[in-house]
């Protein structure tokens, strides 16, 4: 099931896919890695975008 892109409630906001092309190329480009690395983040941490962006940054840093 994809999401509604008419729906605009922040309902997803919290949450990341790895199903949605357009999540994926958002969090390579902000952190400069790989497809396969933001996957990687994903089954690690959880599809929680905060517990992503943090998984990513420890990677960054």
């Amino acid at each position: 099931m994809s999401d509604n892109k008419n729906i605009r409630d922040g309902r997803d906001a919290s949450k990341v896919s790895r199903e949605e092309s357009y999540e994926l190329s958002y969090l390579e480009e902000k952190f400069g890695v790989s497809r396969e690395t933001v996957r990687e983040a994903i089954r690690q941490a959880g599809n929680s975008r905060e517990a992503v962006e943090a998984y990513l940054k420890r990677q960054k840093g």
